[in-house]
């Protein structure tokens, strides 16, 4: 195995590209920051920007669009990228490569926001180069060590990518319902993932820091689980299911979610912010397809209640992974780092303002919206106010990464 972690080796890579965690995880955590209240003004508020958009972008495929794969994205290949060093002993993407890919990621982002006449093949080459690249890397050092209990991985990315080209090809044909429909697909995408990545990882941190028997996994429970995840997932761009089976879907995955996460001591966590916000986040989850099932066929409070998974889901999920694994990372001790318990607790009370206040409350959803957005920007302006650092010098130990 070749030797990835010798500190005698001296390190001349700038330490903002000496392991994917660092630019994708600043990078991600800044467009969270930034472009919520560009949406929000631009919905509210549209006169005081003047062209925000080259003509052939539309904002309500931009908005979705970006919070998937330009936020979510960015933290799901900054945590792979990073991860997949430690499950194959292969050397991670650093230097000039990973500036590259990253310049890929935010050339897209910018590009979508010129208010110029760029082909939109530009923006589309950039993105699907970006995701194809960072699975194309994932199967390259797993496959090096035949690991294909994680080949899952980069037949995600690879999917996500083949999505992301054809919500470019709907915004191209105009056709905002298939834009829909694959943006609700990525949300159970990112519901998936969660669910797989999850599993491993919040029953184990919470095991080592409590010193608790760590849960093993019930492969029956867990593989129904994935598999009701993933027909939810096809249900919301095919519409295959009839509404008894999609609502008993709900149920089922809900149900199992809720069991899983019952065994991984959750309730032992309330003095650890680095626990409790995992658990939280991942509970999301659980509450957003048992309100679905609770509500039925109803599209607008389907719409509002999807914000409940994507922002306290996929969110407060991303914001607690990359506030843990830029400190364990760059050497720092995990439960003396920065105090994120605010925000944490800030983006999981916008996700039930976002989700529910606009069904209970609807002649003030526009307070709701800036209330909601406002946490949000407050939860990631605190991780860049104490991370930035943290991200862009080298490791405490000196080792490399």
């Amino acid at each position: 195995m070749i030797n990835i972690d010798d500190p005698s080796k001296v390190e001349t890579t700038w330490p903002l590209w000496r392991l994917g965690f660092r630019p994708f995880f600043l990078g991600g955590a800044a467009i969270a920051l930034l472009l919520i209240p560009y949406w929000l003004t631009l919905w509210y508020y549209p006169t005081l920007l003047d062209r925000p958009f080259w003509s052939p972008v539309i904002p309500l495929w931009w908005h979705p669009h970006e919070m998937l794969f330009g936020f979510a994205m960015a933290i799901v290949a900054g945590f792979t990228l990073t991860a997949v060093q430690t499950w194959t002993g292969q050397p991670g993407l650093k230097g000039w490569p990973l500036a590259g890919l990253f310049g890929l990621w935010l050339g897209a982002r910018v590009v979508l926001l010129l208010p110029a006449a760029i082909p939109l093949w530009l923006p589309a080459l950039l993105d699907g180069g970006f995701l194809l690249l960072t699975a194309a890397r994932l199967g390259w050092s797993i496959g090096r060590v035949r690991q294909w209990r994680n080949a899952a991985f980069p037949l995600m990315l690879t999917l996500a990518a083949l999505v992301n080209l054809l919500s470019y090809w709907a915004l191209y044909q105009r056709d905002m319902v298939l834009a829909s429909t694959l943006w609700q697909g990525m949300i159970w995408w990112m519901a998936l993932l969660i669910t797989f990545v999850g599993g491993r990882v919040v029953p184990f941190f919470t095991a080592v820091r409590l010193k608790l028997p760590k849960a093993e996994p019930i492969k029956a429970l867990d593989w129904t689980l994935f598999i009701a995840l993933a027909v939810l997932a096809l249900d919301a761009i095919f519409s295959f299911l009839p509404e008894p089976f999609w609502r008993g879907t709900l149920l089922l995955a809900g149900a199992l979610q809720l069991v899983r996460q019952s065994r991984w001591h959750a309730l032992k966590t309330a003095r650890e912010p680095l626990l409790w916000s995992l658990h939280l986040s991942y509970l999301c989850i659980a509450l957003t397809l048992l309100s679905l099932a609770l509500i039925g066929s109803n599209e607008v409070a389907e719409r509002q209640l999807l914000h409940l998974l994507a922002v306290g889901a996929i969110g407060g999920m991303c914001l607690a992974m990359i506030a843990r694994v830029s400190l364990g990372h760059t050497g720092h001790n995990l439960y003396e780092g920065p105090w994120m318990a605010p925000a944490f607790a800030m983006v999981l009370i916008a996700a039930l303002i976002r989700a529910f206040l606009p069904l209970l409350l609807p002649l003030h959803t526009e307070l709701w919206h800036w209330l909601a957005g406002t946490l949000w920007c407050g939860a990631f302006g605190l991780f860049i106010w104490h991370y930035s650092g943290i991200l862009s010098r080298p490791r405490l130990d000196g080792r490399p990464g």
